[in-house]
Parts: C-alpha cells; sequence; structure tokens
C-alpha cells in the first residue's frame, strides 16, 4: 500500500489543526486518538481568541473534528503501541497491521499529576483549576489556592496575586522547604503559606473547595490550583531517539522538527507554556513544513 502522507498521533487541538491543514493541503493523512486530550477537561476557557464568550474544551474539539470532516479527513479512534522508523518513513502500529507514513506528528500532549489528596477526584472541575494563565481572570478578588512544591510554588502564587490578594501556597510535608527569601517575598505580597498536610479535599455545591489540614483547620477556597508538576507523553519519540529536555519536553526546531527526520512535534509536549493556542501554532508551522518537505501531489502537483 502506498504509504501515507503524514500520520498526527493525539486529537486535541494541535493534532487537529495539524490534521486540518495537511488536509487543506491535499495530503493523504490520518489522524489517531485514545481520548485523552487534556483540552477536553476545560469546562470554559474566555482565553482562547475568538470566542469572547468563552468556549468549552469539548466544544471546541468538537468544531475542529467537524472542520477536519469537512475537507475529507477524519478521527481514527486508538493508541499507536509503538513507531518505528522505515525504509518509507515510519510504521505504527495500532492494532496487529502497521501503518505506514512518510512523515508523523506527534501531539499526545501531557498529563497532570494529581495530589493524593483523599475527595479531590469529587471536587468540581470548576473550583479545581489547571491553568492560572488560562482562568485566573475569572477568580479576580476571590480566595484562591495553590498546591505547589517549593521550587515552583512561589513564582506561581506570585503570579496569582496578580488577580487576588487572598492566595494561600500550600507546600506538603516531606517537600523541599522554602528558602528565607522566597518566605520574605511571599509575606511581602501578603501570601500566606500553609505547611501542614492536607488531609481532605471537600466541597461545598459548586461554589466553594475546602482543603482540611492535619490539624483539623478547614481553610475554604473559591478556585484551588494543584500544580505539582506533569508528565510528557514522549515514549513513542523516546524509543526512536529523539532529544528531550530534563523535564521530557521533546526538543525540537523551529518548524517543529525533531532531530529524527520526518518526525515532529507540537504542542504541551515541546513547550513548558502550555497553552491551546500555541500549540496550534506550533501545527501550523509544522504542517505546512511537513508539505514542502514531500514530492508534490498527483493530484495537486503545485506544491507551497
Amino acid at each position: 500500500a502506498e504509504p501515507l502522507d503524514c500520520l498526527i498521533i493525539g486529537g486535541g487541538p494541535a493534532g487537529l489543526t495539524a490534521a486540518i491543514y495537511l488536509a487543506r493541503y491535499r495530503r493523504r493523512i490520518a489522524l489517531v486518538d485514545a481520548g485523552q486530550s487534556r483540552a477536553a477537561r476545560i469546562p470554559i476557557s474566555h482565553n482562547y481568541p475568538g470566542f469572547p464568550d468563552g468556549v468549552s474544551g469539548q466544544d471546541l474539539l468538537r468544531r475542529l473534528r467537524g472542520q477536519l470532516a469537512r475537507h475529507g479527513g477524519q478521527v481514527t479512534k486508538g493508541t499507536v503501541s509503538r513507531l518505528e522508523r522505515s525504509d518509507h518513513g515510519f510504521l505504527a502500529w495500532i492494532g496487529p497491521t502497521p501503518m505506514m507514513a512518510r512523515t508523523v506528528v506527534l501531539a499526545t500532549g501531557v498529563v497532570d499529576r494529581v495530589p493524593p489528596i483523599a475527595g479531590l477526584d469529587r471536587v468540581a472541575n470548576t473550583l479545581v483549576r489547571w491553568c492560572p494563565i488560562c482562568d485566573a481572570y475569572e477568580v479576580i478578588d476571590r480566595a484562591i489556592g495553590l498546591l505547589a512544591p517549593a521550587q515552583s510554588g512561589p513564582g506561581h502564587a506570585l503570579f496569582l496575586r496578580t488577580y487576588s490578594d487572598q492566595v494561600t501556597l500550600f507546600i506538603q510535608p516531606g517537600e523541599a522547604a522554602l528558602l528565607p527569601a522566597q518566605r520574605q517575598r511571599l509575606h511581602d505580597q501578603s501570601i500566606r503559606v500553609v505547611e501542614q498536610q492536607v488531609v481532605e479535599a471537600i466541597a461545598q455545591g459548586s461554589e466553594k473547595v475546602g482543603l482540611r489540614l492535619a490539624d483539623g483547620e478547614l481553610i475554604w477556597l473559591d478556585a484551588l490550583y494543584p500544580m505539582i508538576g506533569c508528565d510528557v507523553r514522549a515514549e513513542l519519540a523516546q524509543r526512536l531517539g529523539a532529544g528531550c529536555e530534563a523535564n521530557g519536553d521533546i526538543i525540537v526546531e523551529p518548524d517543529q522538527q525533531t532531530c529524527i527526520p520526518g518526525l515532529y512535534a507540537v504542542g504541551d509536549m515541546v513547550n513548558a507554556l502550555n497553552q491551546m493556542s500555541l500549540g496550534v501554532a506550533h501545527a501550523t508551522v509544522a504542517a505546512t513544513a511537513i508539505h514542502r518537505s514531500l514530492p508534490d501531489n498527483a493530484s495537486h502537483p503545485m506544491a507551497l
């Protein structure tokens, strides 16, 4: 069988955008999605361009899938278990039969680490938030809690202080301690620091989340940001020998190509500023670079 021009792995905003562009470039593509897009968990975003009234992650993904379908593309449900280089480019296994592709775009994203706190999984999505850049504007002057390690917590807390003077930083026992200079700066900005163990999270309807400490104190918040890090879904790239940063982010060139010719990476997995709009920009660059790098289409000989 003739190999695909490109296989896109991951159906979040970045992967879908890459597929849309390549479909409009009249390339033979496939998009495989395991259904674990981080974007799907966003109740509503008010900072995605073009949606002044906000858009949910699910709605945005639905719109992008519909746009891809208009250009003849579709999403294949599944997980790529193995990716190998071949004479034609790459072989990808979704089931027993490998799929051949000249190029591959990885858009598999990251997975947020969830603190092991009893009850946290039962607290509403609108109360537990994952990205202050995305939605801290919506909790201006409210009580905001931040669960984070001492290494990164003060920076995140000072960022949140832009939006509210009611910021509490929770640093769990057993983690590295704050440095005196960090503690002083937090104090100067009226940021409360709690270093007792958080033993439970409870919800008061959909309005408040409470964190119960080991001594029984219950601290009520309007929003909680658990920011203890995330893990990059980089296994496929790493097995091929792609370069990675210390935190797992995949290293790419300006055209989003990794050190493996024909292998591109876009979205959260290549940049610490995990924003959907940035992933879409990555995808646009990668798709155009791929189109230019491939032989002309028989049906459309005028390549860019």
